[in-house]
């Protein structure tokens, strides 16, 4: 009985150590083997701290486009400049369009222009709105993960009267060839009372660079002139972004309006009306003296520093025009018209006997008609005349007084 136990015993021993063995075996791999598991998201190896099994990354923020126009609104201000913002993205295109109906009853179609900023988080137009316009905003905006959202808006602007807004003119005309002394020149036919806004909007450059400012005649023009005279050769533009600008007492600007020109050769003609002679000089060099007759006593010609206003081949001259009791009617040759009141220079064959040792006109500088011809073929637009040798002066604004006080004077006139 005991030798069948003990054989027994040692059998169900091999049978545990056999066990054991295969235990072992099943959890580790043989040298040179691979397991070819896959592993999984959020288990075993490299899953951070704290995470629990299976969790995802949470859904990106789509991107917020809002501007600052109140979609719906029905009387937005024309000095709007209207804007978009992005939050948790970047605008990626902007369209603002409109539709108005001009005075002729015509349905008029546009697209304002815009710019995206360097960060891409927002947007800005180039220019303000129209009166009495329908637009239609269009945004378009990426997240981080590229997901794109369109939104759309639409709003009206209110209705001005042409009472209630002022037109700008600029002078001189675009392509213009022009004397050294040429301003330039803003007019409006409705006053302008926010000087200040008005002239933030005024841009003046020039090639080369010259120092330059803007002066204030009246509620209605407005110069710009260099420090000293303009070089021969400049190149200058001028930008006058006006349209929509709040101009004060509910009247806002009406258009833009821009212009460039160039100045030509220096040409300057000095007359002294005590001499009864005028000097003409272009580069600074004495090219011809010529015998003249100013203003007679009562009439006195003016002293001052003036332009060249207009060229008119031919005109005619009378008493009327300037209120003489001396009755004249002449058909006069070669008129550069010098102040608004009526002052000009111009061929006088009638006075020649006055040439160089009277003034016994009314007001005009008077010479023979071949001095005035050459005058009239040399001068330009803008070409300075400096009168001296009278005891009546040059009222601000009678003609291009531009030149006619110091820069430091001129510079007060300024509304910035």
């Amino acid at each position: 009985m005991r030798a069948r136990t003990s054989v027994a015993r040692a059998a169900v021993m091999a049978v545990a150590v056999s066990l054991l063995v295969a235990c072992g075996n099943a959890s580790a791999s043989s040298p040179g083997s691979s397991s070819s598991a896959p592993s999984t998201p959020g288990s075993g190896q490299g899953q951070p701290s704290g995470t629990p099994t299976g969790a995802s990354t949470p859904p990106a923020v789509p991107v917020q486009l809002t501007s600052n126009v109140k979609d719906g609104a029905g009387s937005v201000k024309v000095d709007t400049v209207v804007a978009v913002k992005a939050t948790s993205g970047q605008v990626t295109k902007v369209t603002l369009s409109y539709r108005t109906v001009d005075r002729q009853g015509r349905t008029v179609k546009g697209k304002v222009a815009g710019a995206i900023s360097a960060d891409k988080t927002s947007w800005a137009a180039a220019d303000r709105l129209e009166p009495a316009a329908s637009y239609k905003l269009t945004m378009v905006g990426q997240n981080a993960v590229h997901q794109t959202v369109t939104a759309t808006s639409a709003f009206k602007t209110q209705r001005l009267t042409l009472a209630q807004q002022t037109f700008a003119e600029l002078y001189p005309l675009k392509g213009s060839r022009v004397g050294v002394g040429m301003p330039a020149i803003l007019r409006f036919d409705v006053p302008v009372h926010n000087k200040k806004e008005f002239q933030k909007n005024l841009h003046v450059t020039s090639s080369p660079k010259q120092v330059g400012t803007w002066a204030w005649y009246s509620d209605r023009e407005v110069h710009f002139r260099p420090k000293t005279y303009w070089k021969p050769g400049t190149k200058v533009s001028v930008n006058a972004h006006l349209n929509g600008v709040n101009a004060g007492h509910g009247i806002y600007g009406q258009n833009s309006t821009t212009t460039s020109f160039t100045v030509g050769r220096s040409l300057v003609t000095k007359i002294n009306l005590a001499r009864h002679v005028a000097k003409v000089y272009r580069s600074g060099k004495l090219v011809r003296t010529i015998a003249i007759s100013g203003g007679k006593p009562g009439w006195q010609t003016r002293s001052g520093t003036k332009l060249v206003v207009d060229k008119l081949y031919t005109t005619r001259m009378t008493n009327q025009m300037i209120g003489a009791k001396e009755q004249y009617d002449l058909k006069v040759y070669y008129a550069m018209r010098i102040t608004n009141s009526g002052e000009f220079m111009h061929a006088a064959p009638w006075n020649a006997g006055n040439f160089g040792r009277f003034n016994a006109s009314h007001g005009c500088v008077g010479m023979s008609t071949g001095n005035a011809a050459w005058l009239f073929g040399q001068v330009l637009i803008g070409d300075p005349v400096v009168t001296t040798g009278s005891s009546r002066g040059l009222e601000r604004g009678n003609g291009y007084t531009d030149w006619n006080i110091s820069y430091a004077q001129y510079a007060k006139g300024s509304a910035l």
